[in-house]
């Protein structure tokens, strides 16, 4: 069976708000390959008129044909899915649960929480990026299988670093869910540290915009020479996240040999995963608790043994990365796809 089409969100090409899920889906589009079909909308509430470029897209694919779908898009519209469900062989690619958007409502998480059920329950093949979301998803919506395919990295040449200790960088979009905030209150107790906090202030600006630190600087949004050049002098790579399924710029800087302090939440443990040694290359800990992420980074900047175990296992996890040949082999084994 060949793959008919992948329906993404509508900024999907605009690198002036980046995602790991938009970098996953143009990914793995380049490898399959596949027609990429970008649907505008403010998912996952799209108004009208994007519900029927939605519809007017899957009508024009041909009976049982497969079509892949990123959840951002199909997981809170499940009436547009339910009227091609019966025709089309239909695959959901959930980046991130809806309901697991920092600071939503009670009703309306529950209500995008629904909407999700509904939509999966109309799915062939649900597909997540880590073991951790494929168990929460199971459990969270009772489903049977949920099949994985955790995103590829790209090689990437040994990051210099600054002095060793003080430069860190956050790769992120800058946003309650990702912790900037936390970051910066630990920092506040921890001396002698730094960080360029890389990622679009635009999506949610209230919160963005009322960030600052005298040892923190926005670079807002990167790529290219410039995000490489940003990576090259981290000496720490510092995710704080509230909720990740898989957490990509972590495996990019493990990528570079640059050790990692993230939050143990979702799929990050699995992102961050141990050098052929066994040894964690990183440190995790508890979600939203900024005294534990203060006394981490204290460590950090204080014990230069933990510092040189900590670059020897990102160096050695480096080679262990799959690259996006590999995880898009994986991903067309799960669709069926030729």
């Amino acid at each position: 069976m060949r793959l008919s089409c992948f329906v993404v969100p509508g900024d999907i090409d605009d690198r002036s708000v980046p995602s790991g899920g938009n970098t996953y889906d143009r990914r793995m589009a380049e490898q399959l390959p596949v027609r990429l079909r970008p649907v505008d909308g403010a998912w996952p509430d799209p108004g009208q008129v994007a519900e029927k470029q939605l519809d007017q897209v899957l009508a024009e694919v041909p009976d049982r044909a497969k079509v892949l779908l990123d959840g951002l898009v199909a997981c809170g519209v499940p009436d547009v899915l339910a009227r091609h469900a019966d025709r089309l062989d239909l695959a959901v690619l959930v980046h991130l649960p809806l309901a697991d958007e920092t600071g939503l409502d009670p009703r309306r998480a529950a209500d995008l929480d629904a909407r999700e059920r509904k939509t999966l329950r109309l799915a062939r093949q649900i597909i997540v990026t880590s073991p951790a979301a494929a168990r929460a998803v199971e459990r969270r919506h009772g489903l049977a299988t949920v099949h994985i395919a955790p995103p590829g990295t790209d090689p990437a040449p040994r990051a210099n670093g600054t002095d060793g200790v003080s430069q860190l960088i956050c790769v992120a979009a800058v946003t309650p869910r990702k912790g900037q905030g936390l970051l910066l209150e630990a920092l506040s107790e921890v001396d002698g540290l730094r960080v360029d906090l890389v990622g679009s202030r635009t999506r949610n600006p209230a919160y963005a915009n009322s960030l600052r630190h005298p040892r923190a600087r926005f670079t807002g949004p990167l790529a290219g020479s410039e995000l490489e050049a940003a990576y090259d002098r981290a000496d720490l790579l510092v995710l704080p996240s509230l909720a990740e399924t898989y957490g990509m710029v972590v495996t990019e800087a493990l990528a570079r040999g640059i050790p990692v302090l993230a939050s143990e939440v979702g799929g990050v443990p699995d992102a961050l995963g141990r050098a052929p040694d066994g040894e964690q290359p990183g440190l995790l800990v508890p979600p939203g608790d900024k005294a534990a992420l203060a006394e981490a980074l204290r460590s950090w900047r204080d014990d230069p043994e933990l510092r040189k175990r900590l670059r020897t296992a990102a160096a050695a996890r480096a080679r262990t990365l799959e690259g996006w040949a590999a995880a898009a082999a994986r991903l067309r084994g799960i669709l069926a796809v030729g």
